[in-house]
């Protein structure tokens, strides 16, 4: 598993995003290349950006006891997994937008740093150690990344 703090791995991050087009097709999904990458952004911006409601005690209590592990632990994600409704992009994206958006959130998060996020709460799933919180940033972009072949 990379590790979202540390800029070698950061930087293949953002390597494997450019080699992203504007035309490069999923292996898999229904998502477009432009989608994908704000379905990414939304990760971030719910740590970064207060544009993502909180979830309710109620459904907090599900996505800690249902969600949570399979976000946070090291085992990568199944091909076409159920994806939550924040996640969901329904509008049309700017492909280069997108793609700057997410290398800006991926130099800002390892720059802040592991210490920054050890013992921070998440939007959905609480506190979550450092090492959860990196296995989340990681997990989902390699995934995604993988998914467009790159």
């Amino acid at each position: 598993m990379k590790n979202a703090f540390k800029l070698n791995d950061s930087a293949e991050f953002i390597n494997r995003i450019e080699k992203l087009t504007p035309t490069t097709n999923p292996n898999w999904g229904k998502m477009n290349v432009e989608k994908m990458l704000a379905h990414c952004n939304v990760t971030y911006e719910m740590v970064f950006d207060s544009i993502h409601p909180k979830p309710n005690t109620l459904k907090k209590f599900i996505l800690n006891l249902f969600v949570k592990n399979t976000v946070v632990n090291e085992k990568p994600y199944k091909q076409n997994g159920q994806t939550a409704p924040e996640f969901l992009i329904k509008d049309s994206r700017n492909f280069e937008n997108e793609k700057k958006r997410l290398i800006d959130y991926i130099n800002k998060t390892q720059q802040l740093g592991e210490n920054h996020f050890d013992g921070k709460e998440s939007h959905s799933f609480g506190v979550l150690t450092k090492k959860e919180w990196s296995n989340m940033f990681s997990k989902h972009l390699d995934h995604h990344l993988t998914q467009f072949g790159v």
